[in-house]
């Protein structure tokens, strides 16, 4: 079995986000180019921890996103390995893809059409198990916007449960399948480029998570898929709006 060497230390940012990124490219370059094969089992969490310098939720963020790029696979109890090369003709999203933002709007119109329905699905058929899941997401996105977090794995969850809440496995396994680089500031920073600034920015996304709630919880299909509608149309005009911030080049005084 090949392990992980790793000669020169990557330089590890200190925002979350930036740590993430840097493990998730270092790996999979390691994947890539044949250092670490087919079958291999990756070094522990915290063996990754110890060699990255980061947190135990960076670790487990970092191999969630080599998981939904089809790279490794973890087997509870036993460890995460290095997947076979993926056959090239099956539909796949894999960071490459989401290189720019116009990718991330991309991505974000399949989200529409898929999530809106979910969440109508979901005002059918929710449990008080699913609605609680739910609650518990919305308030751990709450808690990180008192911190610097950018509140990503907490609103990957809301979604993530309301995929559930519809009852039907393949909504959920589409979204364990993208995990949490569907959200657009995993690739973006919007909260930078937002005009109300990161806390004013993060509070709306929150009120917009919390109308769908509210509507799941009502049992009312049709408000539910408009509010998700509303919720992931407004993160596309974010997007937009971000693009044209990026476009714009700075003063050359």
């Amino acid at each position: 079995m090949q392990t992980l060497s790793d000669p020169l230390s990557p330089v590890v940012p200190r925002r979350q986000g930036g740590r993430v990124a840097v493990m998730v490219e270092h790996l999979g370059a390691a994947v890539r180019e044949g250092q670490l094969r087919p079958a291999d089992k990756l070094p522990t969490e915290a063996e990754l921890m110890a060699r990255y310098g980061v947190s135990r939720t960076v670790v487990r963020e970092a191999i969630s996103q080599l998981q939904a790029s089809g790279l490794v696979e973890t087997r509870h109890g036993i460890g995460t390995f290095v997947l076979p090369p993926a056959d090239s003709g099956n539909f796949r999203i894999a960071r490459q893809d989401l290189a720019t933002v116009a990718d991330v709007i991309s991505v974000l119109e399949l989200r529409i059409s898929l999530e809106t329905e979910a969440a109508g699905l979901a005002a059918q058929r929710r449990t008080q198990h699913n609605l609680q899941a739910m609650a518990q997401a919305l308030q751990t996105f709450d808690e990180a916007l008192r911190s610097e977090s950018d509140a990503v794995p907490s609103d990957f969850q809301f979604h993530m449960e309301v995929a559930r809440a519809t009852g039907n496995r393949h909504f959920a396994d589409l979204m364990t399948y993208l995990g949490t680089m569907i959200i657009p500031r995993t690739r973006v920073n919007t909260p930078r480029s937002a005009p109300e600034g990161r806390l004013a920015y993060l509070q709306r996304v929150h009120g917009e998570h919390e109308n769908i709630y509210q509507a799941i919880d009502n049992q009312d299909a049709d408000a539910a898929r408009a509010a998700m509608r509303t919720h992931l149309s407004n993160s596309r005009e974010r997007l937009r709006r971000a693009q044209l911030v990026e476009a714009v080049p700075p003063p050359s005084w």
